[in-house]
């Protein structure tokens, strides 16, 4: 086929041929659930995103397959799938293009087939003779399960607007650019303003760290997209590192400090984030995570994903309830934005679902500078450069920390930034280096390539050819860790890994691009040299952080859950495993937090991060105290939890493939043979010849 356009392109034939014999009846189970067993006939997708259906289908039959999780495919009259004829008039809208190999666009070369179900078409191209009867087994599984749109396009590159290589010019690849940034922006910005004012900086530290966040986000996303992975995938602070950094600005050492607090512990982060990083560069380059990619499946990155989101309620909403009547306008409207207004478009653009955080915040800030100006959060006789401790009048106490958390001029973030700073290394000092502190980060840097390796397998499969090979995805993992190297030694606060919301904002902005992706990344760059553009976003008031937190939070664990799309998420197996390990992620964490403290204790801290100084009063106590440190801040992780059980649980269960949703990779002999692929994954200026011998780490 050497054209995609919808009108050349062939009519479906009858291919996948139709089982000789009749199917076996489903048993009385399966007739109450609506399951239907999958026969070497039924719908298989193809590798452009469209769909073939059998000839001539028995019956309708629109019972979902409670199973599989998922609806099955619907005829209409004439034999072709309405989502079918949808994504053929949206394919004539779509600019033509043509692989250079004289592919059509969305196709690589050699092979007309039938995805599984994680993408991945045969070797050859072409469908082995379907067997009379399939049973419902691993091969006769292996179906794509087809993910749509609000519109119903298909979850396959034919809705995308710019796929992985399209260069279509710099006026459209900054535009989508822009937005594909701004649409992500809360992933970026947000962590800084969190962990900088916990360890006691100022606001013009926070300008600063936020100012080295661009800069090291845009570093390491060039570095990404041209010898990583190379998917349009942004890397930036991960949340996977919030909780252990608040571990460890929590420690029982640094409470009792005097002075500049914010450096020394930085210093003591920027040292266990090196040395984490070193490991996770060590575990991709050398291979050993194409072995452990065997353990790593959509039941074990799911349940381990929604647990760092769902284990910073205790931050959230008790925060926004310090000033309620701005944190809830603005989790109104982002909700609003994103769920109830996210079909309105405007040339074309969804604005409301793509700018929902920064719209949101735009308003909200601007609602709030209103009620500050117009004299509705004055001080009333009370003084407010009183510390707190000092103020004598209960009614003054507390009405004064609710107005610093409603005002918007308590910041002095951009008057105090300069115009223009440069961020470089060792800015805060020499890093120290902690074993106890460093051993808690390696175990992060695993969950955190975890989340990564879903990333890289949900983004593949709207953007690129096929899923990259193991060696790609070690590849992968091996830059993220020396891209983490690089944040500790600019002092990020956290280690640089893929941003788990890229793949929503990917899929929303149909932004697939490469090219978009890197030019972002070099406007993130210049941005950071301009020192009032920190201090901009260190001047967001705490309580909308907290607000837009809750939604950022809530769309992580959302999205960690539908990992599950690519499993049978019906499956009794599937339901327990994850049941089990999100329940006692929860629970066996608020054990080792609520160990030891009494109803009636004054601790030092808020409440909002005594779950992070369980390092001072967890269950282990041993005769040494570094263990001691490791054992409880470890097992108070959420996220920790979740992975140990999941793994354990997914890996010695017994359940098929096709249950398990089991990951499938790119075979490497397979990928050097088609040049799509190769050109997807390929290092630039021929670089990977050099080290085309080394084939666990790509080609």
């Amino acid at each position: 086929m050497s054209s995609s356009d919808p009108k050349t392109r062939p009519k479906p034939g009858s291919w996948p041929p139709a089982p000789d014999a009749a199917p076996i009846p489903p048993s009385s189970w399966a007739k109450r659930t609506g399951f239907r067993p999958k026969f070497s006939g039924e719908t298989n997708a193809s590798d452009s995103g469209q769909l073939s259906l059998p000839p001539r289908p028995r019956e309708p039959d629109n019972q979902p397959d409670l199973e599989a999780g998922r609806a099955p495919l619907v005829p209409v009259a004439n034999g072709v799938q309405e989502n079918q004829r949808v994504v053929a008039e949206k394919d004539q809208k779509v600019k033509k293009r043509k692989d250079s190999d004289g592919q059509p666009k969305g196709s690589s070369p050699g092979h007309n087939g039938t995805a599984n179900a994680n993408g991945h078409a045969g070797a050859n191209g072409a469908a082995e003779p379907a067997p009379r009867r399939a049973a419902r087994t691993e091969e006769a599984g292996y179906v794509l399960p087809q993910s749509t749109d609000d519109d119903g396009f298909v979850g396959r590159p034919s809705h995308m607007i710019y796929e992985l290589r399209d260069t279509p010019g710099l006026v459209p690849i900054g535009l989508y650019g822009f937005q594909h940034y701004l649409s992500i922006l809360g992933s970026l910005i947000l962590f800084p303003l969190v962990i900088v004012p916990a360890m006691g900086g100022t606001s013009e530290d926070t300008s600063n760290v936020v100012s080295t966040v661009l800069f090291v986000s845009g570093v390491t996303t060039l570095l990404h997209t041209s010898f990583g992975s190379r998917l349009p995938l942004i890397q930036g602070p991960s949340f996977v590192f919030l909780a252990p950094a608040l571990a460890i600005i929590n420690s029982p050492e640094f409470q009792g400090l005097n002075g500049n607090s914010f450096k020394h512990i930085m210093k003591e982060l920027q040292g266990a984030i090196i040395i984490a990083s070193a490991f996770q560069a060590f575990l991709g380059y050398s291979g050993i995570m194409s072995l452990f990619l065997r353990l790593i499946n959509p039941v074990v990155v799911a349940p381990t994903i929604a647990a760092v989101g769902l284990s910073f309620y205790s931050y959230g909403f008790p925060l926004v309830g310090t000033c309620i009547e701005i944190g809830a306008v603005q989790i109104l409207l982002v909700i609003i934005f994103s769920l109830y207004l996210r079909k309105i478009s405007v040339f074309g653009h969804r604005i409301f679902l793509i700018y929902a955080v920064p719209l949101g915040l735009a308003i909200t800030w601007a609602f709030a500078f209103l009620l500050t100006e117009t004299g509705a959060y004055s001080y009333k006789g009370c003084e407010p450069n009183v510390p707190a401790s000092n103020i004598i009048s209960e009614h003054c106490r507390k009405h004064i920390s609710r107005v610093k958390n409603c005002r918007v001029d308590t910041s002095h973030a951009l008057k105090s930034s300069p115009w223009f700073r440069f961020p470089y290394p060792l800015q805060w000092g020499t890093p120290v280096f902690s074993w106890k502190m460093a051993l808690v980060m390696c175990v992060v840097s695993i969950i955190a390539s975890v989340d990564s390796v879903g990333s890289y397998h949900a983004s593949s499969l709207l953007v690129a050819s096929r899923p990259p090979t193991p060696g790609v995805l070690s590849r992968g993992i091996g830059l993220e860790g020396l891209s983490s190297v690089l944040a500790g030694l600019w002092g990020t606060g956290s280690g640089s890994t893929t941003l788990t919301e890229n793949v929503h904002t990917i899929a929303v902005t149909k932004m697939g691009s490469r090219r978009a992706v890197e030019l972002g990344a070099c406007v993130l760059i210049v941005l950071s040299l301009i020192g009032k553009v920190g201090g901009f976003i260190a001047s967001i008031p705490p309580v909308m952080v907290a607000a837009l937190l809750c939604f950022m939070w809530a769309m992580l664990t959302a999205l960690g859950l539908s990992n599950l799309r690519y499993s049978e998420a019906g499956s009794s197996r599937n339901i327990i495993i994850v049941g089990l390990s999100l329940f006692f992620s929860l629970s066996i964490p608020a054990y080792f937090q609520q160990y030891g403290i009494s109803p009636n204790s004054n601790l030092s801290v808020p409440s909002y991060f005594q779950p992070y100084i369980v390092a001072s009063h967890g269950p282990f106590r041993s005769k040494n105290g570094g263990v001691n440190y490791v054992m409880n801040t470890l097992l108070s992780l959420h996220m920790v939890i979740a992975f140990l059980l999941a793994v354990i649980l997914d890996n010695t269960v017994p359940g098929s493939r096709q249950e398990r949703g089991v990951y499938v990779w790119s075979e490497l002999e397979t990928a050097r043979r088609e040049p799509a692929v190769v050109k997807d994954y390929v290092l630039p200026f021929r670089f990977g010849r050099a080290f085309r011998w080394v084939k666990w780490v790509g080609f």
